[in-house]
């Protein structure tokens, strides 16, 4: 007799009141240097690697969930959202519109700007887009004269931080001079002119090359225009600084990278920056860029910005078109902005928003929202009448207690000062939505790179990113399409979730920034517990080294990174990450705001009230004042 399938009971008669909390979490040790080397040479062989991957896999219950299990409902294979309600309080932007008048509307929705206290403020905190516009009118400084402070602070931090790729000082001075004209004749395009912003490694900005964080991929991809977001800044007159730094192709969490070096934490050295998209975020973060753009396809906007300390926003799949990022063919991946404060986020976002023509017609996107923010009282009623959903085992399933403590203290202070209520709800399937979207993400990940690996690239590849490509590889055709089940019953439940909640909250990550192994930066480390606790390294091969060679053990370090944030990419919410506050250490924290579909203005407003309560702002160890040139 063959062995006995395990058969789903269809979403909608699942009983939520007697699901258990099953994060399925496994313990596995963190492979570096010479030992590293000798697992991919093993995982690579044409029949020991095989062997090795399937019994992680099945340890793993990979396959029992994929092979071995009848799944119901019939496959998704991209987001598919019901209609959604317009959010209250907001201010509908023409999707179709000039970027320039989206930006103009994004101001409008802020509240009034006071330079003297802006400008003056004894205490330490990060200069907003408003400051600069404000300072480039009132001719305190100009686009030419933070130029120079930018490239100075660029160059002093270059070799320490890693933070650029790719940087052109004559360009950015060129870039300047342009903006500076402008103002002086009375004329800047928008809010943005004069703003400088950096641009992640995998989305094309011209003349820079796209290299995702390899050596290589420049030689196949040529990059001759700006992607779609990128060229809307650049009409809203933008200043672009360079390419930055990030994971290679994107396929960790930590920010390691030995081809370009890791992007270091501002707050701390000795720390990663978080990844994918370390240099966006550490280069805001260190105060040299007001904004930055990155992608996030498994929370690789949201993970740096919560470990850096500012502000990621994942919007909702299909709402920025997405032509020019090297993995623009996919169904989990989004390009969005990240910056030191919400009101920045709001107004980058205003710019690069609007939908692909296929996206359009395929996913009918709601019309694009800001919430209005200059009104103060019916700010207050909206606030009061928002309700939080918070699944409590999950939401305290965190390395460091200090992270769940600080996020509940925000709860309690929206709850004490504006009225929100927290719902307590419940999440099917955690383990299965990760699996779901390992599967979804690899299978899309190894396509896009394919064609371009026939002739050695693959070899190219670091350590760590090979080691994820031989696991990508072993995924079947029925494999994704299990997984693509698995898709639909998310969205089910979290649509079912929906009905009861505006948002659900959670910590951004369950730990703070990571240590960096100094083995780690020349030849990297794996990160497949980071992509979503579901892999064991090699389970034979690595007992052997812990019992005779001491390896050290890393237990729910890399994975507590991408715990909570993967259900905003494979059903495709929008998530924003806000700081809320630091560890004992002095590491920032952050709360990750999850929405309904199209509903950004909702997150978006939570998260500027989240931000508004914190009292306290910590200058980073790695900072530059280019406003004030110090």
């Amino acid at each position: 007799m063959g062995k006995k399938k395990h058969i789903m009971l269809p979403a909608n008669q699942v009983d939520l009141t007697k699901v258990k909390y099953d994060p399925g979490e496994i313990e596995a040790p963190n492979l570096n240097g010479l030992w590293l080397r000798i697992f991919v040479m093993l995982v690579e062989m044409p029949f020991i690697g095989p062997v090795i991957v399937a019994y992680l896999k099945s340890q793993n219950k990979i396959q029992e969930m994929l092979r071995e299990t009848v799944i119901p409902e019939p496959p998704m294979f991209r987001p598919e959202f019901p209609p959604q309600e317009q959010e209250p309080g907001v201010v509908c932007l023409k999707e179709d519109g000039k970027s320039q008048d989206r930006v103009d509307s994004g101001i409008r929705c802020l509240p009034q700007y006071d330079p003297a206290s802006s400008l003056s403020s004894p205490l330490f905190r990060y200069w907003k887009i408003r400051d600069y516009a404000y300072s480039y009118r009132s001719r305190i400084t100009t686009p030419s004269t933070v130029a120079e402070y930018v490239i100075s602070a660029i160059k002093e931090f270059k070799h320490p931080t890693r933070q650029l790729v790719s940087f052109d000082g004559e360009d950015v001075i060129k870039q300047a001079a342009a903006s500076t004209q402008r103002f002086e004749e009375g004329k800047p395009l928008s809010a943005l002119d004069g703003i400088f912003m950096a641009i992640k490694d995998d989305i094309d900005c011209y003349p820079h090359p796209s290299k995702g964080g390899t050596t290589w991929f420049d030689e196949v991809h040529t990059v001759d225009k700006d992607a779609v977001c990128v060229s809307r800044l650049r009409s809203c007159g933008v200043i672009f600084v360079g390419k930055a730094n990030m994971h290679e192709f994107g396929l960790g969490t930590t920010g390691n990278n030995p081809n370009n070096g890791t992007t270091r934490n501002p707050h701390n050295a000795e720390r990663y920056a978080g990844g994918s998209s370390s240099g966006p975020a550490a280069i805001v973060a260190s105060g040299i860029c007001s904004a930055a753009l990155g992608t996030d396809a498994g929370g690789s906007l949201r993970i740096p910005s919560s470990l850096c300390g500012v502000v990621g926003l994942k919007t909702t799949f299909g709402r920025t078109d997405i032509k020019g990022a090297l993995h623009d063919g996919g169904t989990v991946e989004i390009i969005g902005p990240i910056a030191s404060s919400v009101e920045d986020v709001m107004l980058v976002y205003a710019a690069i928003l609007g939908a692909s023509p296929t996206d359009k017609l395929s996913l009918k996107p709601s019309i694009p929202c800001l919430p209005d923010l200059s009104s103060s009282h019916e700010t207050l009623s909206i606030l009061g009448s928002m309700r939080l959903g918070k699944y409590t085992e999950w939401f305290n399933d965190v390395f460091s207690p200090d992270i769940s403590t600080k996020c509940e203290d925000i709860l309690n202070l929206l709850t004490q000062t504006h009225g929100c209520k927290v719902v307590e709800v419940v999440i099917p399937e955690l383990h299965q939505i990760r699996t779901s979207h390992l599967v979804s993400i690899g299978s899309e990940a190894l396509a896009s790179l394919t064609p371009h690996c026939q002739t050695g690239n693959d070899k190219k590849f670091t350590l760590d990113s090979r080691t994820n490509l031989r696991l990508f590889r072993s995924f079947t055709a029925s494999d994704y399409v299990a997984a693509q089940r698995l898709r639909r019953r998310a969205m089910y439940y979290h649509m079912e979730i929906f009905k009861t909640v505006d948002v659900i909250v959670t910590p951004t990550t369950g730990m703070t920034a990571p240590l960096i192994r100094k083995r780690a930066l020349d030849i990297g480390e794996t990160d497949l517990k980071a992509t979503g606790e579901l892999i064991i390294l090699c389970v034979i091969f690595s007992l052997c080294l812990i019992l005779l060679y001491n390896v050290p053990c890393v237990c729910g370090v890399s994975g507590s990174l991408m715990r909570f944030i993967l259900a905003g990419n494979l059903i495709g919410l929008p998530a924003i990450s806000v700081p809320v506050g630091y560890d004992k250490k002095g590491l920032p924290i952050g709360l990750q705001i999850i929405g309904r579909p199209w509903g950004e203005a909702t997150i978006m407003r939570l998260a500027a009230a989240c931000e508004a309560l914190c009292s306290e702002t910590k200058k980073p160890a790695s900072y530059f004042d280019v406003l004030k040139g110090r």
